[in-house]
């Protein structure tokens, strides 16, 4: 019975179903394209639902096609002509394009009391070449816009073009035929169903069986791309052939498709496609999005621009938006996309931070509105509404029902909601079926009433009884406005334990009260910024969003007589471009002092001005000199850079005062364009004619009215807040698990440490050369097989030793570059039982090298998996396990002066992995990056693509195998997760590996490597180098003189002037000294020590049992102490 009731709701769930999907025109277009002409023909079978037709049913149409109707059963009447457009789709409420373009209505009238669908047949033809103009609201992004073009570079029809007869508020389906020149091919919604090449043209078949609020036809001369992701083809159509970029954005988006499918529910179309476009846009269609040519090759828009317009095929391309009641995709599009990729990288409250402050800095009493009447963006206000504000509501509404029911009840709404119309209203009682709560008041408050509520602390009081801590406080909503109801986060730090408590306000002033175990030393409300509000002045930095959102700009020029005087003219020009009622422009010697009400732009260093933003950064260890700036102790050069810097005005808090130096004429117009993409830094740096991003960053934030310290006594401790879990994460490309089997065998007791001319060294090789081969790399050493073997008399060691590299090979697919390799390498010897670097009391221990360096060599083996079955590299990339290391880099000394297939002068760089086991959420280090100019670019842009922390390492360092590349001017760098205690001791084991830290290692070294293998341009070495080749004498002798011990971990990311303690070994003698992590070492024997190399130096000097004068810097203060060394 149960079975037949079942079949039974099927059915007629399947009945109403039918029903629904014929209840909406369609069109079954044939279409041909004339590009060379900007000509298109079209014919159009309209299918009408009869519960469509009514009298006055018409249709708009673009005014330069003539119509002509082929039906025996309806005629057309025009009804009226020229009727002006206005926005559809994804231009919709943009009236911009839409000044010159004009319509027709025709009325089509059909027998009275017609029971059928009608069927409706046109053709038209005509010319479709509207102008590519910059976009005002899209100024800054440099994108540019048309409604419609038919030209040889391509086509680009939308709903904005009219090319389709267009029903008022209809959703359509249809068949599109397209006839296009030879070798063109065309992209629209839905699937593909015939694609096929004839004699003179090209014939393509698009069919979209789902309603869709608008018709994309886009045509060119493409080359493309798939790749099947499950039911689904990731699609990628490029100008111009680029195997690279396709992969990269293939793998990409299978990426997305399946995070998003497990967090939302089934992609909604049978294709998601990139399609480039041939001039700047940003736009996401259903199942595919169009950007322009240089926005498709910036490495960042893979995780931030691309999984954005990925994601509307669900929120607002299947899930349709009722206009009417307020847009909701863009920010929940926001909110699963932009922030979740930032929450994925522990960076979640930082992005929210921004957000709030760009609400705080653009919105006022004059612009704001409710979310609910937020249809698209168009400036700083109506996306400070309309993405941030609307993130923030779902935000909240996510920390008030919970990261389950909030993905339950998106889904829920989803599945409800494919391919209908949709308000906020459906999203809230989509979480009121799956919670029971009762939402209106939530929705109503976020979604219909305007403003923001802002805080303060006052009547803080605490007393003891008892042995219990009460705490009283008032918090207060100071806003202008009534009373919000909120659910506020507050933190309640003691010595040692941080307590997070969840409050309900509803009140203007909230009496609050709380009880612990223990003295309280400090409050912060919303620590992690997950409440919409407005933010304090003093809660956030001064950042250059508070000019761009300021009502009035004063802009001071410097005196005329300053040579590069018109640069900064030129600037300003294009800087006000259309809005230039925002503006006031002065010379300096017009006025005497500064206005405190509106923002300031000085222009020049030579600004008389200038001084007083000098003066305000000095509190932050950053200053203006004769030749440089200094950025918190990052020292740039002022010839040909640029620099941006913001404070607070010194007479109100709430105003900033901005500082622009322009370095040469040809970045003027790249500044123009790029500084309003940084708004939320205080400090910003550019180089070169691009210009290139050379530093960036905010300055420290003091004296919140939002934090309060109750205990000034106390030496408060910086305790770290848990970041969120994210919504939903990525499924990496690597194994973390076949990482960490790797280490775990290569470590293991069996392999004895791996020493120096032992079995157990063989054993490994072994290991690794079966994974080079199991994993598709082609021999690269002697003989065809994986080996370069010899034999080396090693000092300390009797007879000759037998020596073995492991190579493997990815041969380059580019006839200019395949001769050019970029070598890829991990030492895989340890110590054995110790030698050559035993420390007192570890002689023959078995000492494992997980982390040094069974680490380096597990990420080598799982990028060469990964790799060799997906990339196809223009240059060679050689895969080399060096042995030796540990006794002076034997194995890369060999390979460098005897690799004859790839010698130094084919080698284009070297990326060394060593020691990266232990990264725990710290910033990866690159040790060398001096040895090319190009490195701290490569690595600033793949911090920014990955979101893995890195620092570019300044110390001179030289301690691992890309040295023996650096000896003979190659540029290498090595990757580190830094030091610490286990170093070259038997407690370097497996168990105190990251996994999850190699994968991220492993994302970083394979964006350098993928650069690197495409890079045309030579990256000139700028490093030290041996000339010829490299001495292999100087080995590593069995070191049997006592060396000394101070148990201090060298910071190695610190760049300032002397050595930061990293960490200090417990009961080791800088800690009996006094010496903590954090200690910058200045002095040593009243010796300056400028750097590790100093420090490494001169501790060589001495022996076990010296008591040596440390002086050292703590919080600001010198301080001495006397060390005692230790025996290493």
């Amino acid at each position: 019975m149960k079975k037949k009731l079942a079949i039974i709701l099927v059915l007629v769930t399947n009945l109403i179903l039918l029903n629904a999907q014929t209840n909406f025109i369609k069109h079954n277009l044939e279409v041909e394209l004339q590009p060379e002409n900007s000509l298109i023909t079209v014919k159009d079978n309209i299918t009408i639902p009869n519960s469509l037709l009514k009298k006055g049913l018409s249709f708009l149409i673009n005014q330069y096609f003539t119509v002509e109707n082929l039906s025996a059963g309806a005629k057309l009447k025009i009804v009226q002509n020229s009727v002006k457009a206005s926005g559809l789709g994804i231009d919709r409420e943009n009236e911009e394009p839409y000044k010159e373009l004009l319509l027709t209505n025709y009325e089509i009238i059909f027998p009275e009391n017609y029971m059928d669908d009608l069927s409706l047949k046109i053709r038209y033809m005509g010319e479709i070449k509207s102008d590519i103009e910059q976009s005002k609201e899209n100024y800054q992004r440099g994108f540019s816009q048309s409604t419609g073009i038919i030209d040889k570079k391509g086509v680009y029809l939308a709903g904005s073009t009219y090319w389709v007869p267009t029903f008022k508020d209809e959703l359509t389906t249809f068949d599109l035929t397209v006839k296009s020149p030879k070798d063109w091919k065309t992209v629209s919604q839905g699937k593909r169903t015939e694609n096929k090449e004839g004699e003179n043209f090209h014939f393509d078949k698009w069919e979209s069986d789902t309603p869709q609020e608008e018709i994309f036809l886009i045509a060119a001369k493409f080359t493309e791309y798939s790749y099947p992701v499950g039911a689904v083809t990731a699609m990628a159509f490029l100008r111009t052939p680029d195997d690279g970029l396709a992969n990269k954005y293939l793998e990409t988006t299978a990426q997305y498709l399946e995070m998003y499918r497990l967090l939302i529910g089934k992609y909604p179309y049978a294709k998601f496609a990139l399609v480039e476009n041939f001039w700047e846009t940003g736009y996401g269609m259903p199942s595919f999005t169009l950007l322009g040519e240089k926005i498709i090759r910036f490495p960042f828009i893979l995780h931030s621009s691309y999984p954005h317009e990925l994601l509307h095929n669900w929120w607002g391309n299947s899930v349709y938006v009722d206009f009417k009641k307020g847009n909701w995709c863009e920010g929940l599009t926001a909110y699963m996309a932009d922030h979740l990729i930032k929450e994925q990288r522990g960076q979640g409250a930082e992005y929210r931070m921004s957000t709030l402050q760009r609400f705080t800095d653009y919105v006022n009493e004059s612009n704001d509105f409710p979310i609910s009447k937020f249809i698209s963006r168009h400036d700083g206000p109506s996306e400070a509404i309309g993405y941030g504000k609307t993130l923030m509501m779902f935000h909240m509404l996510r920390k008030k029902v919970g990261d389950e029911i909030f993905k339950k009840s998106f889904a829920s709404f989803n599945r409800k909601y494919s391919f209908e119309i949709a308000s906020f209203d459906n999203i809230r009682t989509s979480f009121e079926e799956v919670t029971n709560l009762d939402l209106k008041n939530f929705f109503k408050q976020w979604v219909t009433r305007k403003g923001a509520p802002e805080f303060n602390l006052a009547n803080i009081s605490q007393v003891e009884k008892n042995g219990k801590f009460n705490l009283s406080f008032s918090l207060n909503q100071i806003q202008i406005e009534d009373a919000f109801a909120m659910d506020i986060p507050i933190a309640f730090q003691t010595k040692d334990s941080l307590y997070i408590k969840i409050f309900t306000i509803n009140n203007k002033q909230e009496q609050l009260n709380i009880s612990f175990n223990s003295n309280v030393l400090k409050i912060i409300v919303d620590p992690q910024f997950d409440v919409f509000r407005r933010l304090d002045s003093q809660e956030i930095p001064s950042s250059f969003s508070k000019a761009y959102g300021a009502k009035n700009t004063l802009i001071v020029l410097p005196d005329t007589t300053i040579p590069n005087y018109p640069l900064y003219k030129s600037f300003v020009e294009q800087w006000i471009k259309g809005n230039e009622n925002k503006f006031t422009i002065k010379n300096e010697n017009e006025i005497n002092e500064l206005p405190k009400d509106n923002a300031v732009l000085l222009l020049s260093f030579k600004n008389k001005f200038s001084s007083l933003i000098n003066n305000s950064i000095k509190i932050y260890n950053s200053g203006i000199e004769a030749t440089t700036v200094n950025f918190e102790k990052n020292i740039l050069q002022k010839t040909n850079n640029s620099f941006f810097i913001s404070i607070k005005n010194p007479n109100n808090p709430s105003a900033v005062i901005l500082l622009l130096d322009i370095g040469k004429e040809e970045v003027v117009t790249g500044l123009v364009t790029k500084l309003p993409h940084y708004g939320k830094y205080s400090y910003l740096a550019f180089e070169g004619e691009e210009p290139t991003n050379i530093s960036k960053g905010q300055w420290q934030v003091v004296n919140s009215p939002l934090v309060s310290v109750l205990d000034e006594t106390e030496n408060i401790p910086e305790l770290k807040f848990n970041s969120n879990k994210a919504l939903a994460y990525l499924a990496p490309v690597f194994s973390a698990d076949r990482m960490q089997q790797h280490v775990k065998y290569l470590a293991s007791d069996k392999l004895k440490g791996r020493g120096f001319g032992t079995p157990e060294l063989d054993s490994a090789s072994q290991y690794i050369s079966e994974k080079f081969k199991e994993y598709g790399l082609l021999p690269g050493g002697d003989y065809g097989s994986f080996y370069q073997s010899w034999q080396e008399n090693v000092k300390g060691k009797n007879g000759k030793i037998n020596f073995k590299n492991i190579i493997g090979v990815i041969p380059g697919t580019n006839n200019k570059l395949k001769d050019q390799a970029v070598v890829i390498s991990a030492h895989y010897d340890h110590l054995g039982l110790g030698w050559p670097d035993v420390h007192k009391g570890n002689e023959n221990k078995i000492h494992n090298g997980a982390d040094d360096n069974a680490s380096g060599v597990s990420v080598l083996l799982e990028l060469a998996k990964i790799l060799s079955g997906s990339i196809e590299p223009a240059r060679t990339v050689i895969f080399v396990a060096f042995t030796g290391e540990e006794a002076g880099l034997l194995g890369s000394k060999y390979f460098v002066n005897n690799y004859k297939l790839f010698p130094p002068i084919n080698i284009f760089a070297n990326l060394n992995l060593d020691t990266v086991g232990r990264l725990f959420g710290n910033k990866l280090l690159i040790l060398n990056g001096d040895t090319a100019r190009e490195w701290k670019f490569i690595f600033m842009g793949i911090e920014y693509v990955t979101g893995v922390g890195i620092d570019m390492v300044t110390q001179p360092l030289d301690a691992s195998d890309q040295v023996s590349f650096i000896n003979v001017g190659i540029p290498s760098v090595q990757f580190f997760s830094g030091p610490n205690t286990d170093y070259h001791r038997p407690t370097d084991t497996f168990d105190k590996i990251d996994p999850d830290g190699m994968v991220k290692v492993a994302t970083v070294v394979k964006e350098a490597l993928e650069y690197l293998t495409e890079r045309e341009n030579p990256m000139p070495f700028t490093g030290v180098r041996k000339d010829g080749i490299v001495d292999t004498t100087k080995t590593v002798k069995e070191k049997t003189e006592r060396r000394v011990n101070t148990g201090t971990i060298p910071d190695f990311a610190f760049s300032g002037k002397g050595v930061k303690v990293g960490g200090v070994s417990p009961d080791s003698p800088a800690e009996k000294a006094g010496l903590k992590k954090g200690d910058v070492i200045i002095k040593f024997n009243n010796k300056d020590v400028n750097n590790l190399s100093d420090y490494s130096n001169l501790l060589k000097l001495h022996k076990p049992g010296d008591v040596i004068e440390i002086e050292f810097l703590r919080a600001g203060k010198i301080i001495n102490t006397k060390l005692t060394l230790g025996e290493r």
